[in-house]
């Protein structure tokens, strides 16, 4: 057995970043950004109004001034009309600052009069403009990489970008295996489950900004698993589920290997994920994890989510892990890297009391997997442990 940093370094190498594409801005959420964004357009493009009120020149900004009006400038109406000495123009909030002002008094502090404005007595000190170039200019960037969020993607619209360059998304082949399995909806057999597993990798694959494609199931037999694996070709990455033992059903690792598959490494010092395998077929990377669903969605969270970052050009990360106090006691841990279920409050992290890697029920309530390094004493309430974030489920608001 190797450890779980071994098992991820082999799995690094085995992964390599795709290639890029342009993708309609419309289209980026989520992406990864492979190239920088380079506005081409200054924001603003030019000194604008920050509030609703009257262009003047600051040396006209005195409490009592009488004024003459002299145009009106609206977001997206501009006036060809300059502000000469005593005279304002009525200016509303995002239009252009016109020649000849430097200040915009507030039209609270403002009394019109006809052609004439007075302004008030206690004027604040402004100037509400807003400088040509105030949030970026030509030339600034959005870096990469990074996964694109909302805010992302409102700063390249206004960069006046309609595309990014973005590292095209991995397509994951998922493979379940076993005679015992049904789809849901199906109707199992008195000796049948349904397959759960796929569905749960797949939605964390494809939230991560990978595709994946849930193959049929893969029965225990040579015949059905070379079928699978021929309708996985074209795939940047295959994930079997189960099959991966040195069980008598256990065939997928055999197979594998007859279709030229070099191992990288079988087993690993963790729970739950022990039974983890990993090497290239055909030159695609192929991780086999683990049966029980517990087992193939940790090993989701700590293996196949940093090697689809990887894929996706966002470097070679373990999953990110924090910190937090025990909020019960931990007897010691055994020899393998456990990661157990466990709910993050304010109080602290509690471990769930059962850990049992077929428990999915156990998993839907956790929010976070706490990390016990191999050997781990015995652990105090209060005492600071290492967990990795899950998402969680938000309950609804009555």
């Amino acid at each position: 057995m190797i450890s779980v940093s071994e098992a991820l370094e082999a799995l690094f190498t085995l992964a390599a970043p795709l290639e890029t594409e342009a993708v309609p801005l419309i289209e980026a959420a989520g992406r990864v950004l492979a190239e920088d964004g380079v506005a081409t357009r200054a924001q603003p493009p030019f000194a604008s109004a920050a509030m609703d009120g009257y262009a003047v020149r600051s040396a006209d900004a005195v409490p009592g001034a009488a004024l003459r009006l002299v145009g009106r400038a609206a977001a997206g109406h501009g006036t060809g009309a300059e502000v000469g000495p005593g005279e304002a123009i009525r200016i509303f909030t995002g239009a252009p600052v016109p020649g000849g002002a430097d200040r915009v008094v507030i039209q609270e502090d403002v009394t019109a009069e006809g052609e004439t404005i007075r302004l008030g007595e206690g004027l604040d000190r402004g100037p509400h403009i807003r400088p040509a170039g105030g949030d970026f200019t030509v030339g600034d960037r959005l870096a990469a990489p990074r996964r694109l969020t909302p805010a992302d993607l409102a700063l390249a619209a206004a960069m006046n970008l309609p595309a990014l360059v973005c590292t095209r998304r991995p397509e994951v082949a998922l493979i379940a295996t076993g005679d015992e399995l049904v789809m849901p909806g199906e109707a199992p057999a008195t000796d049948q489950i349904v397959a759960s597993n796929s569905f749960g990798l797949k939605a964390m694959i494809d939230g991560a900004g990978g595709h994946a494609r849930l193959l049929p199931i893969a029965r225990d037999s040579e015949a059905s698993l070379n079928h699978a694996f021929d309708l996985a070709r074209g795939a940047d990455l295959i994930v079997t589920i189960g099959g991966a033992s040195v069980g008598e059903a256990d065939l997928v690792q055999g197979v594998a290997r007859g279709r030229g598959m070099a191992p990288a490494f079988y087993k690993v010092a963790m729970r739950p994920g022990k039974p983890l395998m990993a090497g290239r077929l055909d030159g695609t990377p192929i991780v086999g994890v683990p049966g029980n669903p517990v087992s193939s969605m940790v090993c989701g969270h700590i293996f196949i989510l940093p090697m689809l970052a990887k894929m996706l050009g966002l470097g070679a990360a373990a999953a990110p892990q924090a910190r937090a106090p025990l909020a019960a006691a931990l007897g010691p841990n055994g020899p393998r890297e456990h990661y157990m279920r466990a709910r993050l409050s304010g109080e602290g992290i509690t471990a769930f009391e059962a850990q049992d890697s077929s428990l999915l029920t156990v998993l839907a309530a956790a929010n976070a997997l706490l990390v016990r390094p191999p050997h781990d004493p015995a652990r105090a309430a209060g005492e600071i442990v290492s967990y990795v974030a899950l998402p969680a489920a938000t309950p609804a608001t009555p």
